[in-house]
């Protein structure tokens, strides 16, 4: 069977135009520390957020829908642009465990494409999670590409010109390339999603249960221009390889041999909850049709956050969405989230 490459699809940039956003409803209370009944909520007013802007899809098991649709209704949500669909899922984490789309910039074709995901290498059960991007596909019916490797969506990030940054310390951890042939998990990278090169950089940040998706530590906002999360304090666990990524990002070379444009992001603060450290990250955006959400955790480093993402995205609506409660189980907005191109 021919690859999507070899057929002229490719893996567009997140500022490309989109025809919608798909999400996961929480459905696993077990998950979220006895704070469930605030995930509800907080997660409405995400998706209503989006439904300002463009639709929205979500997987929402059938027993759930009645819920979800009150919730999303107080959180004053278009319900007009929000169709809930019944692929009953584990866990919230859309970017994830549902589909890649790629499209054919040539014929207008949209796909997806489908890669085993196993719970970030096993962690958690993950039985219907990996079922959803062929419910998508049947869902919007359309063309699905499977790949037996395991691949989560927060481990990738592409610029829309051939190039795809990804760390190390996901891509290539033990738990995800057991018994792995690593040359051909790389060539299904490219043939699958359209890309020409991979840009490598290393670990992720401290406590991030993913072992360090890049969505959370560097993210391309033009094709030649990288955000990058930074800590600037030697005493903090993320000063080391926050600082290590960012010689490797400034060494890195643009689809045209150039280098390029780093803007550095600032971490928040450290945020520790129930005894546990969790991963805190201002590059856990995610850009829509004219509008960037971005996650703030109600401290003095978030303005300037959103300063220096609107000054990256002047012609788009940058603004912040308090993601404490969300952070609770390791993630924020993009994690969330995955975008459909138009």
């Amino acid at each position: 069977m021919s690859t999507p490459r070899q057929l002229g699809f490719h893996f567009p940039a997140e500022w490309a135009p989109q025809s919608a956003v798909w999400l996961s409803w929480p459905s696993n209370p077990a998950l979220w520390l006895e704070c469930f009944d605030r995930v509800g909520p907080k997660f409405a007013e995400f998706a209503a957020a989006i439904s300002r802007h463009e639709p929205v899809h979500i997987n929402c098991a059938a027993h759930l829908q009645a819920l979800a649709r009150s919730q999303l209704n107080e959180a004053r949500a278009d319900l007009s642009v929000i169709t809930l669909h019944n692929h009953p899922t584990n866990d919230v984490w859309c970017r994830d465990h549902g589909p890649l789309f790629v499209k054919n910039e040539t014929t207008g074709e949209v796909a997806l494409t489908d890669w085993q995901f196993r719970g970030w290498g096993g962690k958690f059960d993950a039985a219907l999670d990996n079922e959803v991007p062929r419910l998508v596909s049947e869902a919007l019916n359309l063309r699905r590409f499977a790949f037996d490797f395991e691949l989560e969506g927060g481990a990738v990030e592409t610029n829309g010109a051939g190039q795809l940054l990804a760390t190390e310390a996901v891509l290539n951890n033990p738990n995800r390339n057991a018994g792995r042939d690593d040359s051909a998990f790389q060539d299904a990278l490219r043939e699958g999603l359209g890309v020409s090169q991979i840009l490598w950089l290393g670990d992720g940040l401290a406590n991030d249960d993913t072992d360090g998706h890049i969505d959370n530590l560097a993210r391309f906002f033009k094709a030649d221009g990288i955000v990058a999360a930074v800590e600037h304090n030697p005493t903090l666990p993320n000063y080391r390889p926050t600082q290590e990524n960012l010689a490797r990002l400034r060494a890195l070379r643009t689809p045209t041999g150039g280098t390029f444009d780093i803007v550095e992001l600032p971490l928040p603060a450290p945020i520790r909850y129930a005894g546990r450290d969790l991963p805190p990250s201002y590059a856990n955006f995610l850009i829509i049709n004219d509008a960037v959400l971005v996650p703030v955790f109600a401290q003095d480093g978030d303005d300037r956050a959103l300063g220096i993402l609107r000054e990256l995205f002047p012609k788009r609506k940058v603004s912040g969405i308090d993601c404490r409660i969300l952070l609770i189980e390791g993630g924020a907005l993009h994690c969330l989230s995955q975008q459909q191109p138009a």
